[in-house]
């Protein structure tokens, strides 16, 4: 790995740096090696909106995409068959660093069909399936933090299977997908399932909190209201940070830790900077600290690697600003409750929509294979 860079100073603060992108042109041209050795990543998450942006370019699919409409697979089980094998070859590309890590990284995720998220059994059937197909022990799938997701968390976990939560805007659905993991591990030593083989990240998302109370600060108009601006995401990934080191101080996880159990780093989430006035390092330089994921779309990860500044810590230090950050959003008549439904409710809605593009564009490449045309 590269040393004396901005990106190797954040990996020696403790961050894991994940790539939030992946495509097969990016796996077979030796482009994601290149970042693993030049830009410190070691991990990767993907989404719906990823799968059918790499989908739409280039040639790189069109070999399986013609096997699979000669083979006479539906929409849906080409998409399976496309994205699993994806995340499986990256997952080879990052087995060296998963077992140079001890499996703490080296981690590539998956997503559960975003139509499931307020299904559980649904859910819960199709983690087993897809961690079945990937059939790699550095995999992750991943599940939204919604009311439902929170059963089906557990219960993938309690089978064994690491999990990226995903979708987390709010410090309590933090506490409860803390919750839904200690369950899913105390039903997995239960069934004698050596608990150091199963990983968790809890994905937080950052900007898109900026974005939403942003607007409703712009609105207020008030110099109290507009001085809070850009601030929300940030404070409210710090106290993330803090219900994660209490939750695991706790006596139940030490129990579990104790047997082998491993952490649910908080993974920060959507931290490319929307607003072009803020610096395009924000989200990574301002969320430094031991023991957490980064995942960053390449823009803002070859940003980081560029200028970003790496000052160690700069979550620890920051509760008793961040609660004042949040009380003083209260006072300017912003909900926090209010905000964090709706990004849920948006997020999910989001994937939904990305989910059909994805079927769309696989739709239309399996027809273009069967009559002969090209894209």
């Amino acid at each position: 790995m590269t040393e004396n860079t901005p990106t190797a100073a954040l990996s020696a603060a403790g961050v894991s740096i994940w790539l939030d992108d992946l495509s097969r042109e990016r796996i077979n041209s030796g482009g994601l090696a290149r970042l693993i050795a030049e830009r410190n990543v070691v991990g990767v998450t993907t989404n719906p909106t990823i799968f059918a942006t790499a989908l739409a370019k280039g040639e790189a699919y069109d070999a399986q995409v013609a096997e699979l409409a000669a083979a006479g697979k539906t929409v849906t089980e080409a998409v399976f068959e496309i994205t699993t094998d994806d995340v499986a070859n990256a997952s080879d590309i990052f087995r060296p660093v998963y077992d140079a890590t001890g499996g703490k990284d080296g981690r590539v995720s998956i997503e559960v069909e975003p139509g499931l998220a307020h299904d559980a059994a649904g859910t819960i059937a199709q983690a087993k399936e897809l961690w079945a197909k990937v059939n790699r022990p550095n995999a992750m799938i991943k599940i939204p933090a919604t009311i439902a997701g929170l059963e089906a968390i557990a219960e993938t976990i309690g089978a064994g299977i690491s999990v990226n939560v995903t979708l987390i805007f709010s410090l309590e659905r933090h506490r409860e997908v803390i919750n839904a993991y200690l369950t899913g591990l105390e039903k997995a030593k239960a069934a004698g399932i050596d608990l150091s083989t199963i990983n968790s990240v809890a994905s937080f998302f950052v900007s898109r909190v900026d974005t939403e109370i942003d607007k409703r600060l712009e609105a207020i108009g008030t110099p109290e209201a507009l001085a809070l601006k850009s601030k929300a995401g940030i404070a409210n990934a710090r106290l993330a940070y803090q219900v994660f080191e209490q939750a695991f101080e706790s006596e139940r996880a030490a129990v579990l830790l104790e047997a082998g159990a491993n952490r649910q780093r908080p993974l920060w989430a959507s931290t490319g900077v929307k607003d072009p006035k803020l610096p395009d390092t924000l989200y990574v330089t301002e969320l430094t600290v031991n023991d957490v994921v980064n995942t960053m779309p390449e823009k803002t990860l070859e940003a980081t690697f560029d200028h970003g500044v790496i000052a160690g810590d700069q979550v620890t230090n920051h509760y008793d600003d961040a609660n004042a950050v949040l009380d003083a959003l209260d006072a300017q008549g912003v909900s926090y409750v209010e905000v964090t439904e709706l990004l849920e409710k948006e997020g999910v809605e989001k994937f939904i929509v990305s989910w059909n593009e994805l079927l769309d564009t696989v739709a239309a490449a399996l027809e273009s294979a069967k009559t002969g045309a090209t894209k």
